[in-house]
């Protein structure tokens, strides 16, 4: 694991008698993808809001780099709320140098941040619009833009494809990858399971204000990892297929796509068997057509893990 650029430390947060972190504690790998996972009330908001010091722990304590969370960091992090923060009635781009210098841009730097960003996501257009005549999703890049044009070394964004096309959620989602590419740190925090599937490096759940899961996304999945196989077969016999597998394999039946119309079937391997001996069994028995291992989803670990409390 690379080293951390941001570690929470057993922080607790309270909102009179009710708990919203208790004790959680988190280590964010430099130049990661980082999924903040957890269903709605989990705690995820409180903690984002700590990060970006809008409120404070009561108890524990969060590190940058190392160093104590204090108010010069402010300029080395980039936060997208899900809750949008831009001014309706102001000018695209008086808004955005206004927002760039509140980060500690100058107004010549902020222009030319701005110049590049605009350039790079075809919106010179819009710079003496007002955010009210601008779609949702064309605000949403204008978010993003200001979001990230002080080149925070940190970046946490909350839902940021909401309001988005399928085109233009993955011109963000490209360049959200090229920023880790180049050294940025991302905390991403969403419901949309299939986009930490596509970018995310570690994930974290929280849920009723506890730490369920943290780890890289691979390892985490290998835990949550049942030995099932799909199986796409064509029996010669069925009867005989089945009685040949029923001693030692647990299987159901399945369904899942494929391009044959064949018998498909789920098949959970015991203690001990491999994979290779049950494909050779199943070649006994007919053609197989369609064998992968069930791998499970970040959206089945999320469900599983959050059932379970």
């Amino acid at each position: 694991m690379a080293s951390p650029i941001l570690e929470v430390k057993n922080v607790v947060k309270q909102y009179g008698n009710y708990t919203a972190l208790n004790s959680v504690s988190l280590q964010v790998p430099h130049g990661s993808i980082y999924g903040l996972l957890g269903p709605n009330g989990a705690g995820k908001t409180s903690l984002i809001r700590i990060i970006n010091q809008i409120t404070m722990p009561d108890s524990g304590e969060v590190l940058l780099d190392g160093e104590k969370l204090n108010p010069s960091h402010i300029s080395h992090i980039g936060y997208m709320p899900e809750e949008r923060g831009l001014y309706k009635t102001m000018k695209v781009g008086e808004q955005a140098l206004y927002l760039a210098q509140l980060k500690g841009l100058s107004k010549a730097e902020a222009r030319k941040q701005l110049q590049y960003w605009f350039e790079k996501l075809e919106i010179q257009g819009w710079w003496n619009k007002k955010i009210q005549e601008l779609s949702k999703g064309m605000a949403q890049k204008i978010q993003f833009v200001v979001t990230v044009l002080h080149q925070p070394k940190l970046l946490i964004l909350d839902e940021p494809f909401s309001g988005f096309d399928p085109v233009n959620a993955n011109i963000i989602k490209d360049e959200i990858l090229a920023l880790r590419d180049k050294g940025t740190t991302v905390i991403f925090s969403t419901h949309r399971m299939e986009s930490v599937e596509d970018m995310c490096d570690y994930i974290a759940l929280i849920n009723k204000s506890d730490k369920l899961i943290e780890g890289p996304l691979q390892e985490v999945k290998k835990q949550y990892r049942s030995n099932t196989f799909e199986v796409g077969i064509v029996p010669v016999n069925i009867e005989q297929l089945f009685a040949g597998i029923a001693n030692r394999y647990t299987t159901k039946q399945a369904s899942f796509k494929t391009l044959d119309d064949e018998l498909k079937l789920e098949v959970t391997l015991p203690e001990g068997a491999t994979s290779r001996e049950l494909l050779q069994t199943l070649l006994q028995y007919g053609d197989v057509t369609y064998f992968v291992e069930k791998i499970p989803s970040v959206n089945d670990i999320f469900i599983q893990t959050v059932s379970k409390r």
